[in-house]
């Protein structure tokens, strides 16, 4: 008897020491600051509450949950479903938190000199709409009055392990979402108009993490004028799938993970990076005319990826009235595997290439135009291994393409055409979700062979 008393004693004290802190109009809690951010701990929740004003607020996130016990900031929805919004203009910050790099977010995850710093962990971060990080916008911080950070962004994770950034909105910053760390979940969320005009430095996401997935998220053009990409990356352990990722330089840049003592490029899951079940759209004229690069854009070609783009069952549109060219791999040390897609161009086939001219090409079961081309350079140093199974045609078959349906109609050509995976795929990366227009998902219904494209 007195086991059972004891352990149902220290259950409860555990339970005692989870707390919620309700922050909103006519709440005692009235603003953000007014949470002890620097004393939260495995268990706690901080429910952010739908108001008329934005919260003109910033904080750290510096301490560590547990997987039975997250730490959870959620957004409590107004009464029309809106997301309370974290306003990063004219911000305060909390007086008895304290913590480096201010200038580089609204929202940051680890770095602190108040709480002590540690690696977060466990922490879920949803329901918000955060912006507002960039030049000229200015803030109020540990050092008084002090302007944003070109590269600043909306969530930015300093470190962490275990983060789940889920249904928030990143706009009007330099970066959307700036991360480092390692298992990070981005799901569900709607990044758009980032990015500073005639930079190409600043993108609607840029993260090096060891282990990232994105999942179900909406990807918008970038702010006007600004050349970024619209998600950068050069994690290790990358998956990028069923998004809607539309515009950029380019969609994807997944390159090398260029940091100081190559950690990341030493990672076992460094050379193999799934991109599966997206619907990527380039708009006519926008930014450079390739979709995917993969690969690495800095000096240390050692750190290149250098292995596998496992790249299947994705929708492409490309509106563009010139070229379009759907992969650059840096070197001939690339290889992507390239099956089930449809990747269809609103110009003749003739306008669409496959690569920038280096790299291996691996195709199977892609629908795409006749008379497409391996490259536009004047010569192809790689090398494509076509099985010749693809099919072709000048239209895929979409329900309702111009308005963005591009489901597959009734006696579609991509119907039941495309090729299995591989068995080291299907373990852990099978087709088994679609992306549900916008910010959601549904399982996938099987058949005895699947579609080419994304559903």
């Amino acid at each position: 008897m007195r086991c059972i008393v004891s352990v149902l004693c220290a259950f409860l004290a555990v339970s005692v020491l989870a707390a919620d802190y309700e922050v909103g109009p006519e709440r005692r809690l009235k603003n953000i600051g007014d949470v002890p951010w620097e004393s939260l701990s495995a268990g706690d929740t901080v429910l952010i509450h739908w108001r008329k004003e934005p919260y003109r607020e910033k904080w750290v996130i510096c301490c560590r949950g547990t997987k039975a016990k997250s730490i959870t900031v959620r957004g409590v929805p107004g009464p029309k479903g809106e997301l309370p919004v974290i306003d990063g203009r004219d911000a305060m910050t909390r007086k008895a938190i304290n913590f480096w790099n201010e200038e580089r977010g609204i929202i940051k995850i680890g770095g602190a000199n108040r709480p002590p710093d540690t690696t977060p962990a466990y922490v879920v971060l949803e329901n918000l709409e955060v912006c507002g990080a960039r030049p000229p916008f200015a803030f109020t911080g540990r050092k008084g009055n002090a302007k944003y950070a070109k590269n600043a962004a909306s969530i930015y994770v300093e470190k962490g392990e275990h983060i789940t950034i889920r249904n928030c909105v990143m706009y009007d910053s330099g970066n959307g979402l700036f991360g480092c760390g390692s298992d990070i979940l981005v799901e569900g969320c709607y990044l758009y108009g980032n990015g500073n005009e005639k930079s190409a430095y600043e993108h609607n996401n840029y993260t090096a993490a060891g282990g990232i997935t994105f999942q179900y998220n909406r990807f918008g053009p970038l702010r006007k004028g600004c050349w970024g990409n619209n998600l950068k990356d050069r994690s290790a352990g990358l998956v990028v799938r069923c998004n809607w990722i539309e515009g950029g330089n380019r969609q994807l840049d997944l390159v090398d993970g260029h940091d100081k003592d190559g950690r990341l490029s030493r990672d076992p899951r460094y050379r193999t990076t799934f991109v599966y079940g997206n619907i990527l759209i380039e708009p006519d004229g926008d930014g450079n005319s390739q979709i995917v690069h993969y690969g690495g854009d800095g000096d240390r070609k050692d750190w290149y990826r250098k292995g596998t783009l496992h790249f299947y069952n994705n929708t492409v549109i490309s509106k563009r009235t010139g070229n379009t060219t759907l992969f650059r791999l840096s070197t001939n040390e690339e290889r992507v595997d390239c099956r089930n897609n449809i990747v269809f161009v609103a110009a003749s086939g003739n306008r669409l290439a496959l690569t920038a001219g280096t790299g291996i090409v691996d195709l199977s079961r892609n629908w795409m135009k006749p008379k497409w081309r391996t490259t536009f350079e004047k010569t192809f140093e790689g090398r494509l291994n076509d099985d010749a199974t693809g099919i072709s045609g000048e239209a895929p078959g979409f329900v309702n393409g111009e308005n963005g349906d591009y489901h597959l109609r009734k006696g579609s050509p991509c119907m039941g055409t495309g090729t299995k995976l591989h068995e080291d795929v299907l373990k852990e990366h099978g087709l088994l979700m679609e992306y549900v227009r916008h910010r959601s998902s549904t399982t996938k219904t099987g058949s005895a062979r699947p579609n080419a494209g994304a559903y």
